[in-house]
């Protein structure tokens, strides 16, 4: 299995980094990808994921867009260059989130569309977060790539007609983690439905959000077994189709 989105150099993991991921590999997940959300924490992806093997992604969380270097273009190739021979597999997590607000929206949006510009630009694909913003988030897509991007929605809990949207007119893959297994999230399940297996891609999102029946526990990537076996009973398939066909789309976006 492919844990597309991943938080693995998050502090929680500190004190257990090393056994976490061995139990990862003993769960079947293959690859993970570890997310940044600022700089500092884009360059502590990038360490992390060189000495333990791992993928990472280099980006400003719109909670973190106030924050965002002048020069965003810049500081990117510079934390590129950084990485050598082992650079990111992606640019991301970028986006919207109106729920909270941590950033004026205005500022979101245009530090939204200054990353997307340089996925595009250099060739990357693209992580997304969109919560409560799904009107302004895709305006933003048309105004800045105008057709299909490379890149996947990170934690998608929207509706079957928002996922459509990704799919159909942007190409975009869909990340499902622990929030579909929850109770409440039969939007999800119904969206996941609709699209249709070829377009999801299995993520944690670890430390948070850990699916049922782990919920209220730190997540960790050896916990992306629920959500298989959710899509599984989804698609009538066993879990080993699912990890398989799952990672596949995974590898495509994001390389080996």
């Amino acid at each position: 299995m492919f844990d597309t989105h991943a938080h693995i150099h998050d502090p929680s993991f500190d004190s257990d980094r090393p056994e976490m991921l061995a139990r990862a590999r003993e769960a079947g997940v293959q690859r993970i990808l570890t997310i940044g959300t600022d700089l500092d924490d884009s360059r502590r992806a990038q360490e992390t994921a060189r000495r333990y093997g791992l993928g990472y992604a280099i980006g400003i969380h719109p909670h973190e867009a106030a924050g965002a270097p002048e020069n965003l273009a810049a500081a990117f190739d510079a934390l590129v260059a950084e990485g050598g021979d082992a650079p990111p597999r992606a640019i991301g997590e970028m986006g919207l989130d109106y729920y909270y607000d941590h950033s004026p929206r205005d500022v979101q949006r245009r530090v939204l569309a200054l990353q997307l510009r340089y996925a595009l630009d250099r060739g990357f694909p693209a992580v997304f977060h969109q919560r409560d913003a799904f009107e302004d988030f895709v305006t933003v897509l048309r105004e800045v790539a105008g057709g299909p991007i490379r890149g996947v929605v990170h934690c998608f809990t929207g509706t079957p007609a928002q996922a459509r949207t990704y799919v159909d007119e942007f190409g975009l893959r869909l990340g499902i983690g622990g929030v579909a297994t929850f109770k409440t999230a039969q939007n999800v399940r119904d969206a996941v439905l609709d699209v249709g297996l070829d377009h999801v891609v299995l993520e944690t999102d670890c430390p948070y959000l850990a699916p049922v029946p782990h919920r209220g526990n730190r997540n960790e990537p050896a916990f992306i077994a629920a959500t298989a076996a959710l899509l599984g009973t989804l698609f009538s398939l066993d879990v080993a189709e699912i990890a398989a066909r799952t990672s596949a789309t995974a590898r495509d976006l994001f390389g080996d």
